[in-house]
């Protein structure tokens, strides 16, 4: 075949024309041929005991860069979730092999469906295959073994565990009050020099006070103003302290007149010379106080010697106290004391009234009065909300849930006319009268066991039996409810008027009834409590949020 330059031309240039749709096709075909993911489920047992553990495993093959999310939570009800293991990731060129496995239980005997579970990839959700797994009990010889009737319940004491901890607690904090007070109130603390020169006596203080003036240092730095105002306080401290002579607000004449009338009444037996002597010390004192005087080093020296006979001589020429003033002295020291005392006494009290105070203000802004309140003096539900709570499962079909107390089995005698509907009746209940609050649950085993249940008669049943008890003004209303694990039922809610046990008081109060059922069963939940009480609110919501049922029979 002969091409010839024009034709070979020709195609080159059509092949340019072709070459950007050629490749592109050729792009979506690359894309077109990546693979889809493929899911693959198994379970390494499909028959296990009470108690045992099957493993689901699902394999998911899916391309490098595609995202996956797996089932997490209690999502394999009505079988429960022990433990999702790590993901194990197999690579393969540019494919991703991933296996995940979960342990499942069970813990009451029965055929159950492990459900379809979701799984997405690139946010498009994948349904896995269900499966059914059986548990059966385990088998007891009933040959060679002795069967006994089932226990009755018995009560059993509660923990002090809260209350010792509390107590403990308290007087933690009342010791370390009382060590405060005993360190800064009741403590005799060590008494400084100040201290000891001023609880000496007032002749003893005197000459003390001159001995220190002797080695001071205001005559050597010129400070005479200084040195004769202490030596003037010193001598006129002890006259009225001593001598009982008002000398501290007296002027030097004033001072002199009194003593010079105490020597003439015989109350003071001082010389002429003793009191001259004191006056032109006063005097001088004056001078260098109020005239800028500056006497000499030894002028000034010399009258301190002069100061402390007057002292002396001031102190021999006193008459000895009568044994009425020793008395009256003596009284007057206890009466001192017994006022220290009750001064320290009443800082003591200010001071743990203002701990208290202060205590029940930080608690009061950081929790709450009203919560401290009830915490102090107590408040029943509130006792139950911070109590230890109680799982488990109540009746067949089983109702499981979360409460404070164990709910006790109540005795349900059936009326003649209602066993030809109802198989059996199990129901169990908690009551706490103090604060209104009631929960129970009921389980209805239908003896038909195609029949579905009639909800609307349960509630009128419900309403009607609060009616008998004294209930009054009873609102209804109702909305879809969904346990943790997606299981519908049916919640009617609403408040009303209820009775006070033990009276004819009526109270407000709220009610809340859950119901679930299906062929041949049904389940419900009753709770009631007082109105506006916050604990118990909280309280019915957590027994709510932990509500699970069994969908089959």
């Amino acid at each position: 075949m002969i091409i010839t330059n024009r034709t070979f031309i020709n195609g080159v240039s059509r092949l340019k024309r072709i070459s950007p749709l050629f490749v592109c096709l050729l792009f979506i075909y690359e894309l077109s041929a990546q693979e889809p993911p493929t899911i693959k489920t198994e379970v390494d047992t499909t028959f296990i005991k009470i108690g045992e553990q099957v493993q689901w495993k699902v394999t998911i093959d899916i391309d490098s860069t595609d995202f996956v999310i797996f089932p997490e939570g209690q999502t394999f009800s009505p079988l429960e979730t022990v433990e999702a293991f790590a993901t194990d990731t197999t690579r393969k060129k540019d494919r991703l092999t991933l296996q995940k496995i979960y342990a499942l239980t069970q813990f009451d005997s029965g055929a159950y469906k492990l459900p379809a579970q979701r799984i997405d990839i690139n946010g498009v959700g994948f349904m896995t295959d269900s499966s059914l797994i059986n548990v059966a009990t385990i088998p007891v010889d009933t040959l060679n073994q002795k069967m006994y009737d089932i226990k009755p319940l018995i009560n059993v004491e509660k923990s002090n565990y809260a209350f010792w901890k509390y107590l403990l607690i308290g007087l933690l904090v009342l010791l370390i009050l009382g060590g405060l007070l005993y360190w800064f109130v009741f403590r005799k603390k060590p008494l400084t020099e100040e201290e000891k020169v001023a609880l000496l006596p007032p002749y003893d203080r005197a000459l003390l006070e001159l001995k220190q003036l002797e080695n001071s240092k205001y005559l050597i730095q010129d400070e005479y103003k200084e040195y004769y105002s202490e030596l003037t306080t010193i001598v006129r401290s002890y006259l009225e302290e001593d001598a009982h002579v008002t000398a501290m607000e007296s002027t030097t004449g004033q001072l002199i007149e009194k003593l010079e009338l105490l020597r003439d009444a015989g109350e003071l037996n001082l010389e002429d010379d003793t009191i001259k002597q004191f006056k032109q010390i006063l005097q001088t004192a004056d001078l260098v106080k109020f005239a800028k005087n500056k006497p000499s080093t030894s002028v000034a020296e010399q009258d301190r010697k002069l100061v402390e006979q007057i002292v002396v001589k001031t102190h021999d020429a006193l008459p000895e106290p009568t044994e009425e003033e020793l008395l009256e002295q003596a009284e007057y020291q206890e009466e001192l004391e017994r006022r220290a005392k009750k001064k320290k006494i009443k800082i003591a009290a200010i001071s743990a009234v203002a701990v208290i105070l202060i205590g029940i203000t930080v608690a009061g802004v950081k929790f709450g009065f009203g919560y401290l309140k009830d915490t102090v003096l107590g408040h029943p539900t509130k006792e139950l909300l911070e109590g230890e709570w109680v799982r488990s499962s109540y009746g067949f079909p089983p109702i499981e849930l979360e409460t404070p107390q164990v709910l006790v089995r109540q005795k349900i005698k059936l009326p003649a006319e209602a066993k030809a509907e109802i198989a059996d009746i199990q129901a169990f209940e908690f009551s706490n009268p103090a604060g209104l609050f009631t929960v129970g649950t009921t389980s209805v085993t239908l003896a038909q066991q195609d029949v579905e249940p009639d909800f609307e008669k349960t509630i009128e049943q419900i309403l009607a039996n609060f009616e008998s008890q004294g209930a009054k003004n009873i609102i209804t209303k109702q909305e879809a409810f969904y346990t943790i694990s997606g299981v519908k039922g049916l919640k009617v809610f609403g408040n009303g008027e209820f009775t006070v046990p033990g009276s004819d008081e009526l109270i407000e109060g709220e009610y809340s009834v859950i119901l679930f059922g299906g062929k041949g069963f049904q389940q419900y939940i009753i709770l009631t409590w007082l109105e506006d009480d916050t604990y118990a609110q909280e309280t019915v919501d957590r027994i709510l949020a932990s509500v699970e049922v069994k969908t089959e029979v």
